[in-house]
């Protein structure tokens, strides 16, 4: 019996800053380099997983060396990966980040791997059957109907909204735990009236809604009632992957029995905490950590630094990995 089950498309994150983004046929040195494994849900379950969590991962990577190493990362915190599917003669996508300390802003390069997405005949629905909560990012034809397999097998089904699309908002009567962007409120609503909003959503099917804002925290509503919760104060490093941890804490909170309003508040210390170091994945605290930071506002970076360097060595964590 997992407590996640999860579908992504995995990606290889190469993350850089520089002191400035450098003009055209111009150039800047590198002040930092590391990579890691990345996408939403991907990023959700390393989130989930270090918090405690027994998970398994669905999807699809190639058989090179960016793949290799996402299985690696997902092994690494103790998720199941039986359930991928590892493409021959394909490729994974690569994300490259490009954080400049002058505006404090990011940019992205893509490059869309050849691997794809699964298909309904290539997801190992035994594990849909097997899980406490589902976790999704999209509403494409796979996602639907491994939400309605693992739904009608008992299991929640919660969704990192990070995107609109009216697939996703078609499909919400599936959604127990719909956990939104500030983007995905923007494109649904018109003004800041954030508890009618969140109601509105709410009248729709899943029986929490919560939407985070950024260094602004999150907003949510539920059977409790409506709530506001601040971020916790840090010195921002890199805010990549912030929401992706939040969903992934989200989960763990949930799986302690917490309330909406509590997990979310676990969710903005654990990506507040995540925020202090660079990339996705490298800053996620472990429970003791995370709750220690909420207590005492002081964070133990002993464990977290150790993937900091281990995440610095890039694909030669994979060298003995074989294809």
């Amino acid at each position: 019996m997992y407590d996640v089950v999860g579908i992504d498309m995995p990606c290889m994150d190469l993350l850089t800053t520089v002191d400035s983004f450098p003009k055209p046929n111009g150039g800047a040195r590198v002040n930092s380099l590391s990579w890691q494994g990345g996408n939403k849900v991907s990023t959700g379950m390393v989130a989930a997983a270090r918090l405690g969590a027994r998970c398994a991962i669905l999807g699809a990577v190639g058989d090179d060396s960016f793949g290799r190493f996402c299985l690696w990362d997902f092994e690494q915190h103790g998720i199941d990966t039986s359930g991928m599917v590892v493409r021959s003669n394909s490729s994974t996508s690569l994300s490259i980040v490009i954080s400049d300390r002058e505006t404090g802003g990011r940019s992205f390069v893509f490059h869309h791997g050849s691997a794809g997405p699964c298909s309904i005949e290539e997801i190992d629905h035994r594990k849909l059957e097997q899980t406490r909560f589902f976790f999704v990012s999209n509403m494409d034809e796979t996602a639907i109907w491994c939400c309605t397999t693992a739904k009608q097998a008992g299991a929640e089904i919660f969704i990192d909204a990070d995107t609109y699309s009216e697939a996703m908002m078609e499909q919400i009567h599936l959604i127990d735990y719909f956990i939104a962007s500030e983007f995905v409120y923007e494109a649904l609503f018109s003004n800041r009236d954030y508890e009618e909003n969140c109601r509105k959503i709410l009248d729709m099917g899943p029986k929490a809604v919560v939407f985070t804002l950024g260094g602004k925290g999150c907003v949510g509503l539920c059977d409790e009632g409506f709530f506001k919760l601040e971020t916790y104060p840090v010195e921002v490093v890199d805010t990549t992957g912030a929401g992706d941890v939040f969903h992934g804490a989200f989960l763990a909170g949930l799986l302690q029995g917490w309330t909406i309003r509590q997990c979310s508040d676990f969710s903005n210390a654990v990506a507040s905490i995540k925020c202090t170091r660079q990339g996705g994945r490298a800053g996620i605290p472990d429970m003791a950590t995370a709750l220690k930071f909420m207590e005492t506002g002081k964070i133990d970076y002993t464990e977290i630094d150790k993937r900091v360097e281990l995440y610095k060595r890039g694909l030669s964590n994979v060298g003995t990995i074989q294809p």
